[in-house]
């Protein structure tokens, strides 16, 4: 069994949602996580969410539309902070490689959600991509007081991010990237990562995995992820596969 931990549903356009949900199935996927991003998409995710029993939703705003965050954005997350399917504060955190907002104002509304999931009991999807130092400066300050942590998702950052994020508790999610022939520093970042920290996920419909390449990517991939980090990991499969969907329930359902 698998749990996808972070996709974006609401982005796939290949195929139908019924022919997706399908195709999950098959593929042996019993929860699916879509995640929250932008002022556009808090309605859609939580929507999908009360359609379809297998779908979690996340609230949060990414940090490439931190500009365009306000209290109504806040509000939400907040007001559906204590729902069954609201499984997270996400995504949030800094991206200082397109900067398409200000990073103070990234710094900013991050701190603001991590607060939010402080005061509501909640773990965290943070991204991060460029800025090790704030993200790592930012957290020390948080962990402490995030219960239950969360997860660092579609990890590429460096292996010292990695060090310190995993010694304060949180795990590591990796997605497709970790098929690619130059993604040798996330290869070896999945190889220092304990097992017991491991989330699968795919980011989909973006990265979609070898040897899928040049497709929409979709949840039900998601066993290719599985297959490379058992590999990369010296793990039967199916081990590997207990252990992280064990992961996932801790991280994203135990007290839900």
């Amino acid at each position: 069994m698998f749990i996808e931990t972070h996709c974006h549903l609401d982005y796939l356009k290949a195929e139908s949602l019924e022919e997706i949900r399908r195709k999950i199935q098959e593929a042996g996927i019993t929860k699916v996580i879509t995640i929250g991003v932008d002022p556009l998409n808090l309605d859609k995710v939580k929507e999908l969410s009360d359609t379809y029993p297998e779908i979690y939703y996340t609230q949060g705003i990414h940090p490439h539309d931190a500009k365009e965050a306000t209290e109504i954005e806040f509000g939400k997350v907040i007001s559906r902070s204590s729902e069954k399917k609201m499984v997270a504060v996400g995504e949030i955190g800094l991206d200082y490689h397109y900067n398409n907002s200000p990073p103070e104002i990234q710094k900013k509304v991050f701190e603001r959600q991590l607060q939010i999931a402080s005061d509501h009991d909640l773990p965290v999807v943070i991204h991060t991509r460029d800025a090790d130092e704030d993200t790592k400066s930012i957290l020390k300050n948080f962990s402490s007081l995030l219960k239950r942590k969360g997860v660092v998702h579609s990890f590429t950052s460096s292996k010292e991010l990695a060090e310190f994020v995993l010694g304060e508790g949180f795990y590591l999610g990796f997605n497709g990237i970790i098929t690619f022939k130059k993604a040798e520093n996330v290869q070896e970042v999945v190889r220092i990562t304990p097992p017991e920290q491991i989330l699968f996920e795919t980011d989909s419909p973006f990265l979609t995995p070898v040897p899928h390449r040049g497709k929409e990517n979709a949840p039900f991939y998601l066993p290719f992820v599985a297959a490379k980090i058992a590999e990369l990991k010296g793990l039967e499969l199916g081990t590997l596969k207990k252990m992280v969907y064990e992961n996932s329930l801790n991280c994203f359902f135990k007290l839900k």
